[in-house]
C-alpha cells in the first residue's frame, strides 16, 4: 500500500524510491532467514510467540486505518498539492515499513524453511533469495509504474471506499487468524 499511495500522490519517481527501500528491507529479512533466524526463533519460542502477537496486532491496526479511510469523506489530494518527500526520507520509510512488518519475517522464514532442504549448500539459499528478489523488485517497481498513471488514480478515486473496505476486511481477518494460530 505504501508504494501505491506514494506513487499516486507523489509520482513515479517517489514510488520507485520507496520501492527500493522496501526491497532493501526484504533483502534484510531474506539474509537473516538464510543465516539462521529460523533456528534462533525455534530456540527461543517465546520470541516467536511475541512476534506472532505483534504481527496480529499490527494487522488489526492496519484494518482500523483502512476502515477509517473507507469511512472518511476526504478524497485523495492532487499530486501537485502533496508535499514531496526527499529521496532519503522515502528510502528510509520504505525500509522501515518492511523491516518492522511481521508478515515479512514470517514470509521469509517460510520461503527459506520450505525451499531449503536440511544441509543444503549456501548456493541453494542464494538461488532462492535471488529468484525471490528478482520477482520482488519487478513487482514493487511495477506497482510504482502502474499506480503513478492518471488512469490508475482515476479508477482508485472512483472505487476508493470499496478498496479500503476490502483491505480493512482482509487485514482484520488475517490479524485475527494470526492471533488465533498456534505456533
Amino acid at each position: 500500500m505504501a508504494i501505491i499511495s506514494t506513487s499516486m500522490t507523489q509520482g513515479r519517481k517517489a514510488g520507485m524510491t520507496i520501492s527500493l527501500g522496501i526491497f532493501g528491507g526484504s533483502m534484510t529479512w531474506a539474509c537473516a532467514a538464510a543465516l539462521g533466524l529460523a533456528t534462533l526463533l525455534q530456540t527461543y519460542a517465546t520470541a516467536l510467540e511475541i512476534l506472532k502477537i505483534l504481527g496480529g496486532l499490527y494487522l488489526l491496526y492496519l484494518a482500523y486505518k483502512a476502515f477509517r479511510a473507507m469511512r472518511s469523506q476526504i478524497d485523495m489530494p492532487a499530486a501537485s498539492a502533496v508535499r514531496k518527500d526527499s529521496a532519503r526520507s522515502l528510502l528510509l520509510r520504505g525500509y522501515g515499513i518492511h523491516v518492522t512488518n511481521p508478515k515479512a519475517i514470517f514470509a521469509w522464514l517460510a520461503i527459506i524453511t520450505l525451499g531449503m532442504p536440511q544441509g543444503a549448500p549456501a548456493s541453494v539459499a542464494a538461488l532462492i533469495i535471488g529468484g525471490c528478489m528478482i520477482m520482488g523488485f519487478t513487482t514493487f517497481m511495477g506497482y510504482a509504474v502502474i499506480f503513478s498513471t492518471p488512469r490508475a488514480l482515476s479508477v482508485y478515486k472512483r472505487l476508493r471506499r470499496w478498496i479500503e473496505g476490502a483491505m480493512a476486511t482482509f487485514y482484520c481477518f488475517a490479524g485475527l487468524k494470526l492471533l488465533a494460530s498456534r505456533i
